[in-house]
């Protein structure tokens, strides 16, 4: 039934498996390097953190990103933390069993062990590499580095730098990137939006971008092509993420044969700053830190529209700290995403419309006082007090769940290498880890895995293998091919020279996703999405209006690019969730859950990833990687 190439999954124990793989990798003589070329896209903690390690090795990188520096990337928004199994105190335990444990069964059992192992034993280093570039995490009045918890763990392992995680590691790695830069061995193209691989007998060699200064279209050539280009959640409009986060790199690759894996795993955040109005074009995240000090409740009375202050504690439900005892305000982003969405719909939400929940400090203030609780969350709550206008320390956090991460992605290999050979994703591009919930702080700990101790490697040994002896005239004519398949697209686009702006396509395409695909779903609800999506679609291509501007900058055709492929990448995301008969994680159908109403797996049909092949005017073709787990069974998730 599948075309899926071989996973490459290690063989015997899982326990230093990636050890052993990676010794046994071929390598490349060091003169050999400086003749090879390897293309970088995107700029954020994988992107930069592959290129800073393979320059430093030797290889010649380019470097290309949308923005005008990488420290614009969008990982410098992650808040919180990240991960790392560090030995557990007075425990005799080295802590990667658990976060091993945690990550699997956080993901609800529907991401490779194996990957999930080797996370877990890189984590540590990841920390000391971040550490020795300067990376300023908290540390205890020891002098050892302080930690605190993630949602769906018990255990605190979860290392931050404030509430500007992913800013400080983002420097650390850009401080790598720029000597590398210094030193002439990257080659950064900032301003260019990468828009066509360029394949040569099926391999992939470069890259057609479109420098979004001149409107010039470019060819860069590679022997290796590494994408690294975030997620797509923006395919919601309304989502955390940064407004120009997009999918279009990796649409792209799956229009020209990738595979796109388990598009329907769409992670939505618990702790959100709620819309303000109608006209809002993204939403601001408060981290999930919060929730280790902040106690997430409702009033006990729908339509309680008394000031929070005057709601007496016996008037107040902690529900998540009443329905899960054990875990608390920290059980994992899917289940406290679904119990608030219940509560507001049921009317026991406050705000405006009813569509947010309190996330209160005052009890941890009360207990630790206002200096600490500055110390450790300081630029969150000033972030939030210019958002919303109220003071946090005095009056509670309104949030409401949001789209935030994107489980799914490009399908790869134990190496990270897609089903075409050439092509490596890395972050969250790819589908290797995190199954159909994301763990709490482990998106900066997949980034880094990925960028300075997987993909090293793993590229290094795919191109010892290669001998590249394709004619230049194939790889030049191959660039032609893929220089006029996208001027095409660019006219076709332009020349619909319609009346409705862009963006009102992309606000009603996220107004039918969140609706039918969102923190649940249900297949009359996907089947009716999918038909709606189909509908938008042909408008966009009728209607849209981009003005007439091919060598200039033209924001317009930018966003027109990012919404047609956002119309594509919908219907997949629909067609997968509908073809996902079970709930698991992010993952919810409504006519899969127990009688408490949490999500019930099916295992016996559903234990694999879905891999999508793209068919140009049909439907797309599902290939299956049967999941097996051989040190952590599967088991249903429970943290009462």
């Amino acid at each position: 039934m599948t075309h899926l190439p071989d996973p490459c999954l290690p063989v015997g124990a899982l326990s230093g498996s990636w050890e052993r793989v990676r010794d046994g990798l071929p390598s490349i003589r060091p003169e050999k390097k400086d003749g090879l070329k390897i293309v970088v896209v995107g700029a954020g903690l994988s992107g930069s953190s592959v290129s800073a390690t393979l320059a430093e090795q030797g290889y010649r990188v380019t470097l290309i990103t949308y923005h005008d520096s990488p420290r614009r990337a969008h990982s410098v928004a992650a808040q919180g933390g990240i991960n790392a199994a560090r030995p557990i105190r007075d425990s005799g335990l080295d802590g990667i069993d658990e976060l091993f444990k945690d990550t699997l069964r956080g993901g609800d059992f529907r991401a490779r062990e194996a990957s999930c192992r080797r996370l877990a034993e890189i984590s540590s280093s990841i920390i000391d590499q971040c550490v020795a570039q300067g990376v300023p995490f908290a540390r205890e009045y020891s002098g050892e580095l302080a930690t605190r918890r993630f949602g769906g763990a018990l255990l605190s392992r979860t290392f931050y730098a404030r509430g500007q995680t992913g800013q400080q590691l983002l420097y650390g790695a850009y401080q790598s990137l720029m000597r590398q830069v210094a030193n002439k061995r990257v080659e950064l193209l900032p301003h260019r939006d990468v828009i066509e691989l360029i394949k040569v007998n099926g391999v992939v060699r470069g890259v057609i971008s479109r420098n979004l200064l001149n409107g010039e279209l470019e060819a860069h050539k590679a022997n290796a092509v590494i994408l690294a280009t975030g997620g797509y959640s923006n395919v919601y409009f309304l989502s955390t993420n940064s407004i120009k986060s997009n999918a279009s790199v990796i649409w792209r690759a799956h229009r020209q044969g990738a595979f796109f894996a388990n598009p329907c795993f769409t992670q939505i955040h618990p702790t959100c700053i709620p819309s303000g109005d109608d006209f809002q074009s993204k939403l601001t995240l408060m981290s999930e830190s919060l929730r280790n000090d902040g106690r997430i409740w409702l009033p006990k009375k729908a339509h309680d529209e008394r000031n929070p202050s005057n709601i007496p504690e016996i008037d107040r439900d902690y529900f998540l700290e009443r329905l899960y005892p054990s875990y608390g305000n920290m059980v994992p982003r899917d289940v406290a995403s679904r119990r608030a969405k219940e509560l507001c719909d049921s009317g026991f939400g406050v705000g405006v419309g009813g569509r947010s929940i309190y996330l209160d400090l005052r009890d941890a203030i009360l207990m630790q006082g206002s200096d600490v609780i500055k110390s450790k969350y300081g630029n969150l709550l000033e972030m939030y007090e210019r958002i919303v206008g109220e003071d946090p320390y005095l009056m509670p956090m309104r949030i409401y769940p949001a789209p935030h991460y994107t489980m799914g992605g490009l399908w790869v290999d134990y190496n990270l290498m897609s089903n075409l050979p050439g092509l490596f994703v890395l972050g969250e591009a790819n589908c290797t880890v995190h199954g159909a919930n994301r763990l709490g702080a482990n998106a900066l700990l997949q980034c880094l895995g990925d960028g300075y101790f997987i993909a090293p490697y793993s590229i290094a040994a795919w191109l010892a293998t290669q001998t590249f002896t394709s004619n230049w005239k194939q790889i030049d004519n191959a660039c032609k091919d893929a220089l006029s398949t996208a001027r095409n697209r660019i006219d076709g686009l332009i020349k619909v020279n319609g009346e409705v702006p862009v963006d009102n396509f992309h606000r009603e395409l996220g107004d039918i996703m969140i609706k039918r695909c969102g923190i649940s779903r249900n297949k009359n609800d996907l089947r009716t999405g999918l038909n709606e999506v189909k509908t938008l679609q042909n408008k966009f291509h009728s209607q849209v209006r981009i003005p007439p501007l091919e060598n200039s900058p033209n924001p317009e055709l930018e966003k027109a690019m990012r919404v047609a492929d956002f119309l594509e990448l919908a219907q997949l995301i629909l067609v997968d969730a509908h073809s996902r008969e079970e709930s698991c994680g992010a993952h919810f159908r409504e006519e899969y859950q127990s009688a408490e109403g949490e999500a019930v797996r099916d295992d016996k049909h559903f234990a694999h990833i879905a891999a999508w092949e793209y068919v140009e005017g049909g439907k797309s073709i599902k290939h299956l990687e049967n999941l097996t787990f051989k040190e952590f069974p599967p088991s249903t998730r429970c943290y009462q």
